[in-house]
C-alpha cells in the first residue's frame, strides 16, 4: 500500500493505481467526463484535474498514478477555475434547448454546469452546425449535442468490436460521425444502443415511439397488446427512484391496464416457448449431425452482427425468432382469430429493454402472410415517460396480473433477462427431452454473474454437452475467431448483445453502475429460487398451445409462425 494525503486527510493506495481510482475507493468525488470503468484512460475531457503539490500544472486523475507522500487538493480554486472553464466552453458551443432536450433532468453536462455554479454565458461565437441523424430504425444522433468525450466511440469499438461511429475531421471542426459522414443505417452499426447508455448529454437517444403508441391507444379501431420482456419488472421501478433489482410486475401490469392496453402479456411465456424450439433445436442437430454450435437467436444485434461481421456464421444460428417476435406472432395469427378480433386492427405493442428491437420489429423477414409479427417497441425508459405523461403513481396501484393465454410463465423465462440465462433454461428441457427426466440440480452455477464468457460442461444421459454464455460482442467475436481457428467442443452458445445481458441493456435506466447491474440479475435468480414452475417444459400453457395448435416443437406449424432465416448483410458504406 502507498500513503497519500487528500484535502489535508490520509489516505491508502495502491501501487500502480490512479490518483482517481484511489479517490474513489475513498469515497472522494471529483467529476469526469470521458472515464469509462475499466478502459484505458484517455484524459480527454480534463474535468478531473487536481492540484498535485510539487507540480506546476494540474493533473488529470484518471490517468496519472499515484505516488508515495503524494499530497493532493481536489478542490483547489485552480482546479475549480479550470473545471469551471470547461464547462462555460463545451456549453458555448452546445444548443440551448435543455428545456426540450431527452436528457433533461438527466443530462450530466447540465448536472456540472448547476453543480459549479455556471450560470451565465462567458464565451460566444459561432457555434458548429450538424445535421440531426434519424437514419437509423432505433437510435438518434444529434451532433450539436456532443461534447467529443469519446465514450460512445469506446463503446462500440473496445467493448461491441463494431466501430460503426469515430473521430473524423481535426481541430475545430472535429465531431463523431459514421465513415464517410453517412446516416447510422447504412454503418455497421447493430442498434445495441449502448452508446446511449454511456453519452453523458443527449447527443445519443433512442428513436421515440410513444407518439404512435399513444396514437394507436386513442384509435377505437385499434385492438391494442402490450407484452413485457422479462427484465423490465426488476428494472422499472429505478427510474421512479425505487432502488435497483426492485420487481414491480403486478404494479406495472396495472399502469399498462391504465394506459388502456385492452390485453397485457408477459413475453417470459414466448421465452419458454423459445426453449421449447431451441432445445428440440439442439437435441436434434446432436442427434443428425447438424451445424454445430447451435447459436441463440434471442438478440437482435447479434444477429445483425453475424450478418455482417460472420456471415460464416449464419447456419449456426438458431432459425428461432426471438421472444418477442414469437408472442407478436402468436398474438396475431393464434389469439386475435380464437377471440373474433380482425388481425388487421391488432396494434402489437412490446416493451423491451434493447433499442435493436426496434430494428427488429421492421424485419420484413420477421412477419407472418406479410403481416408485421411487432407494430411499435417501447424500451424501459420510453415506458417509465408514458406512465408519468398519464399521472400515474408506480407505488400507488394494487399488483395485478398478465392475462391469459400468454401470461402464465416459468421462471426459465424470467431469466432470459440476464446473461446465462437462455443458457441455464435451455439445458433445463434438453436434459428432460433427452432422458425424461429432471435435471438433478437446475441451478447451474457457473452460468451465473457478470462474467463476459463462462462455460460448463454438462452430462446429459450418455452425452457431455458443452456450452457457453457471453455478453458483449467483442467477447463474442472472440470466442467465434477461437471455433475458426478449430476449436470443436461447443455445442451450444448463448450470445447476449449487451454486456451483462438484458437487465442493461440499451433501453434500461440510463447511469446505472455494476451494482445496479448485479441487483437486477440477483433479483431475477430470486424470483427463480422462490417459485415453483421453474422450466419451460412444466409451462402448462406451453403445453396446451403445443396440443391445440402448434402440435409439438419444430412442427411445420411452429416453423410458420415462430421460425424464420437469415442471410448475408452488406455494410453499404
Amino acid at each position: 500500500m502507498i500513503n497519500i494525503e487528500v484535502n489535508g486527510k490520509k489516505i491508502d493506495a495502491r501501487e500502480g493505481e490512479t490518483i482517481l481510482s484511489a479517490l474513489k475507493r475513498a469515497m472522494i468525488k471529483v467529476p469526469t467526463l470521458c472515464h469509462m470503468e475499466g478502459l484505458k484512460p484517455t484524459g480527454a475531457c480534463r474535468m478531473c484535474v487536481v492540484d498535485v503539490e510539487g507540480f506546476n500544472t494540474l493533473t488529470p486523475a484518471c490517468s496519472y498514478p499515484v505516488a508515495e507522500g503524494m499530497k493532493i487538493k481536489t478542490h483547489s480554486p485552480r482546479a475549480v477555475r479550470a473545471r469551471k472553464t470547461i464547462i462555460e466552453l463545451l456549453l458555448a458551443n452546445h444548443p440551448d434547448d435543455c428545456l426540450y432536450c431527452e436528457r433533461n433532468e438527466n443530462c450530466e453536462l447540465s448536472r456540472l454546469a448547476a453543480e459549479y455554479g455556471v450560470r451565465e454565458r462567458r464565451f460566444t461565437g459561432s457555434r458548429n452546425r450538424y445535421p440531426l441523424d434519424v437514419s437509423s430504425p432505433s437510435i438518434v444522433r444529434d451532433p450539436e449535442k456532443c461534447i467529443l468525450c469519446g465514450k460512445c466511440v469506446r463503446m462500440c469499438e473496445e467493448i461491441q468490436g463494431v466501430s460503426a461511429v469515430d473521430f473524423i475531421r481535426r481541430g475545430s471542426r472535429a465531431a463523431v460521425g459514421c465513415a464517410f459522414e453517412q446516416g447510422l443505417n447504412i454503418s455497421s452499426c447493430i442498434n445495441c444502443g449502448q452508446c446511449i447508455m454511456v453519452c453523458p448529454t443527449g447527443a445519443l437517444r433512442e428513436k421515440n415511439s410513444l407518439k404512435e403508441v399513444i396514437a394507436a391507444l386513442n384509435d377505437p379501431e385499434k385492438f391494442v397488446v402490450v407484452q413485457h420482456a422479462p427484465s423490465i419488472s426488476v428494472t422499472l421501478a429505478e427510474e421512479f427512484g425505487v432502488n435497483p433489482g426492485t420487481d414491480v410486475a403486478g404494479a406495472m401490469t396495472a399502469a399498462l391496464r391504465r394506459l388502456g392496453f385492452k390485453r397485457v402479456f408477459d413475453t417470459s411465456f414466448s421465452a419458454d416457448l423459445t426453449i421449447m424450439e431451441e432445445a428440440s433445436e439442439l437435441v436434434h442437430r446432436i442427434q443428425s449431425g447438424g451445424p454445430l454450435p447451435l447459436m441463440t437467436s434471442c438478440s437482435p444485434g447479434w444477429i445483425k452482427y453475424v450478418e455482417e461481421f460472420y456471415p460464416d456464421f449464419i447456419g449456426n444460428l438458431s432459425s428461432c425468432k426471438s421472444p418477442q417476435q414469437m408472442l407478436g406472432a402468436l398474438i396475431k395469427h393464434v389469439f386475435a382469430p380464437k377471440e373474433g378480433i380482425d388481425p388487421a386492427k391488432v396494434f402489437n405493442v412490446s416493451i423491451m429493454p434493447c433499442t435493436a428491437k426496434k430494428f427488429e420489429a421492421h424485419r420484413p423477414e420477421l412477419g407472418v402472410d406479410g403481416i408485421p409479427d411487432i407494430d411499435a417497441v417501447l424500451t424501459t425508459r420510453e415506458l417509465a415517460q408514458l406512465i408519468k405523461e398519464y399521472g400515474l403513481n408506480l407505488g400507488a396501484l394494487d399488483p395485478e396480473g398478465p392475462d391469459g393465454p400468454f401470461g402464465i410463465r416459468s421462471t426459465a423465462g424470467k431469466m432470459f433477462g440476464a446473461t446465462g440465462g437462455v443458457m441455464e433454461a435451455a439445458l433445463r428441457t434438453a436434459h428432460y427431452f433427452l432422458t425424461g427426466k429432471e435435471m438433478p440440480n437446475l441451478k447451474v452455477q457457473s452460468l451465473r454473474g457478470l462474467y463476459g464468457t463462462k462455460e460448463a460442461r454438462v452430462s446429459i444421459a450418455d452425452l457431455e454437452i458443452n456450452v457457453a454464455a457471453v455478453s458483449g460482442l467483442k467477447n463474442a467475436a472472440a470466442l467465434l475467431e477461437e471455433i475458426r481457428a478449430g476449436r470443436k467442443n461447443i455445442h451450444f452458445i448463448e450470445v447476449m448483445t449487451c454486456p451483462g445481458g438484458c437487465i442493461a441493456g440499451g433501453g434500461q435506466p440510463l447511469g446505472a453502475d455494476t451494482d445496479a447491474v448485479r441487483a437486477r440479475m440477483q433479483a431475477l435468480y430470486n424470483i427463480d429460487q422462490k417459485e415453483n414452475m421453474r422450466t419451460s417444459h412444466g409451462n402448462r400453457m406451453v403445453r396446451e398451445l403445443y396440443e391445440f395448435y402448434l402440435e409439438q416443437p419444430l412442427s411445420e406449424k411452429s416453423h410458420r409462425l415462430l421460425h424464420t432465416h437469415y442471410s448475408k448483410r452488406e455494410v453499404l458504406i
